[in-house]
């Protein structure tokens, strides 16, 4: 038996036959298709695919917000053995272009929703010899298409098409099915770009195929859960665990309904998850940490007697539970247990409803985690299980377990990967010593599309993957990761520092800031950029009666550094990394101005780039205590 994504989906089609594989939101409410559906679905749709002259090892992208045509599509295009290329809703129209020609891009499967940006790119496809097919069901808008776009295909003639093809000439499918290897490509993701240009990584059938099992069998996933699907499914965490660990074990995939556009999409999230009730979310710290706001918000709004309750809930809830993995004194838990239980009966258990009544956890990846969104999500009964990965891992490295948690880790290492931490000299280092996180195992990528210089760079000679992340192992076995190599601080006399953790801290305890980035490339001290909420400063403002800048901003300077004497962080960071200046950055850091990625990650050159003269002024002189610009920013928010 060939180890591929294939034999994942026939066999989930034999032994969950009739169970729903996928499932979308339509005006006739939930509509679903089984896995022996999406089985069939997909061998008439790889006919079709074959009808209209796809070839073994062509690539198709697609571009679609989540759901059941995007997972049928990813199928026919592995049946009909070519390549999938899945690309992220929120590129714009050149990143798109950049993407399909590195990789030789032959069709591309568009979502209704996304058809505008395919309107701006169509000269530049009709000069790559690039094919459109048309996802959605055909309607008045999509046959005017007909006119701008030239043989563009539609996802139900072709499965229309396919049926026809398939009786007739079944055995072209067959053959390249049967012909399919373990090591054939399944994916070209691309990089996110948040260090540098984006790159195209190969997953193959054996890579997917053994990070499903190992992370099914490490977090021991059980069967016929229900999960709504958040995150996109070009996500590569969203595409494993969407696509491939729900063949397993029978999970059924809801997608968030995205008719309307991405606005709608956002706005439907809270309205799903009571309609679907689902077992557990994928979810990234971005989501969690827009969640743990809203709930915070909406219990301040209650009063000063419940939001009291409330933040000494957290706090008896916080002490009770310790780290996850080790427990406080029996006289500790004693003490802080009964206000913490009384608190979770009249206020945790309404919050908890918010997630529907089946709701037993979050799987966290992406992005680090910090630890006061575990501890506050485990106090409320609605535990974030923290993993980590990349995505040239398939992604899935590490994983807090259920029933084996740390707070502030990523989990344990999955039983079938091999993970060592070095120094810069290539040597092992210790447990508990923080180096390069390097990885070995059947998950590891084949290598980045035509680029073999960087493949070379990341997989050495004998098989292990340096991720480019810095952490550490400590002696229970939990991964720490504390940050990217590329993102580093470096003081005036070299040494190196991760920013990550001081940037979270710094959030996590502002009521104010809502985004951070620290800069140090050579200097005596740290500088930082931060974004603020807005709403927050002026409703404060009001509260308080502020009509003055200058004391708006001596309020904020204490909110920056609240994290100093928080008990969480408290004498956690080095003086030097802590920021000796910030500047306000008055636009948001956004997918709009391409400096958060399509993962929510901050895209740290960009904002580096884009605000280098920002940046260069709070290392002159005069520019380090020059508060004009700060002050100026307050003054049109407050007024």
């Amino acid at each position: 038996m060939k180890r591929t994504v294939l034999e994942m989906l026939s066999t989930a089609a034999e032994i969950f036959r009739s169970n729903i594989y996928v499932s979308d939101k339509t005006d006739n409410g939930w509509q679903g298709l089984t896995f022996y559906q999406v089985e069939k679905n997909s061998s008439h749709l790889a006919s079709g695919f074959i009808c209209a002259g796809v070839s073994q090892g062509d690539r198709i992208a697609i571009i679609s917000e989540g759901c059941s045509r995007w997972i049928v599509t990813e199928y026919a295009i592995l049946k009909s053995r070519a390549v999938s290329v899945p690309l992220s809703v929120k590129l714009q129209a050149e990143e798109l272009i950049f993407r399909m020609e590195h990789s030789g891009t032959k069709y591309v499967v568009v979502s209704k929703n996304c058809f505008q940006k395919v309107l701006q790119m169509k000269e530049k496809l009709l000069a790559l010899g690039i094919r459109v097919i048309y996802l959605d069901a055909k309607d008045a808008q999509s046959e005017l298409y007909k006119e701008e776009i030239p043989n563009l295909l539609f996802y139900d003639d072709l499965i229309k098409d396919g049926q026809s093809y398939y009786l007739e000439h079944s055995g072209e499918l067959t053959s390249r099915i049967s012909s399919i290897e373990e090591s054939d490509v399944v994916t070209i993701c691309y990089t996110s770009g948040t260090t540098g240009n984006p790159k195209g990584i190969m997953l193959t059938h054996l890579n997917y195929w053994a990070n499903s099992h190992d992370a099914v069998q490490f977090f021991r996933l059980e069967n016929n859960l229900t999960t709504l699907v958040i995150l996109p499914l070009d996500h590569s965490f969203a595409h494993t665990i969407g696509f491939y660990c729900a063949t397993l074990c029978s999970i059924k995939l809801c997608f968030v309904d995205a008719r309307g556009g991405l606005r709608n999409q956002l706005k439907n999230i809270l309205p799903n998850i009571q309609e679907v009730e689902p077992d557990f979310i994928l979810s990234v710290p971005a989501i969690t940490g827009n969640f743990m706001k809203k709930i915070k918000d909406s219990i301040s709004q209650k009063g000063k007697f419940t939001d009291k309750l409330f933040r000494l809930g957290l706090k008896c809830g916080i002490t009770y539970f310790g780290d996850g993995f080790k427990k406080p004194s029996v006289i500790k838990r004693a003490l802080n247990y009964p206000v913490y239980s009384f608190v979770d009966k009249i206020i945790f258990s309404k919050i908890r409803k918010i997630f529907g009544k089946n709701f037993k956890f979050f799987i966290g990846g992406g992005a680090m985690l910090e630890i006061k969104q575990q501890q506050f999500f485990n106090c409320i009964g609605s535990p974030v299980m923290q993993g980590y990965g990349l995505s040239e891992a398939s992604p899935i490295i590490s994983v807090n377990q259920r029933h084996r948690h740390r707070f502030g880790s990523s989990g344990g290492v999955l039983s079938g990967i091999d993970c060592k931490i070095m120094n810069s000299e290539g040597k092992e280092l210790p447990q508990g010593e923080k180096g390069y996180i390097t990885i070995k195992g059947l998950n590891v990528m084949k290598g980045y599309f035509n680029n073999q210089k960087a493949t070379d760079e990341v997989i050495s000679s004998d098989g292990y993957l340096n991720t480019g992340d810095l952490g550490f192992i400590d002696k229970d076995g939990f991964l720490y990761v504390t940050g990217r190599e590329k993102a580093l601080l470096i003081s005036a006399d070299g040494e190196k520092y991760s920013p990550e953790e001081i940037e979270d801290a710094i959030v996590n305890c502002s009521e104010f800031i809502y985004q951070c980035v620290l800069y140090n490339d050579h200097n005596k001290y740290t500088s930082a950029l931060i974004t603020l909420d807005k709403q927050r400063i002026k409703n404060y403002a009001l509260a308080h009666k502020i009509t003055s800048s200058e004391k708006m901003l001596e309020v904020l300077k204490r909110s920056f550094y609240n994290f100093t004497r928080d008990s969480a962080y408290k004498n956690s960071f080095p003086t030097q990394w802590i920021p000796s200046v910030f500047n306000i950055v008055e636009e948001e850091f956004s997918q709009q101005n391409q400096m958060v990625n399509s993962t929510m990650k901050i895209v740290r050159f960009k904002v580096i780039q884009n605000y280098k003269s920002v940046i260069e002024k709070m290392y002159t002189k005069d520019g380090k205590n020059d508060c004009t610009e700060n002050l100026a920013i307050l003054e049109r928010i407050i007024k």
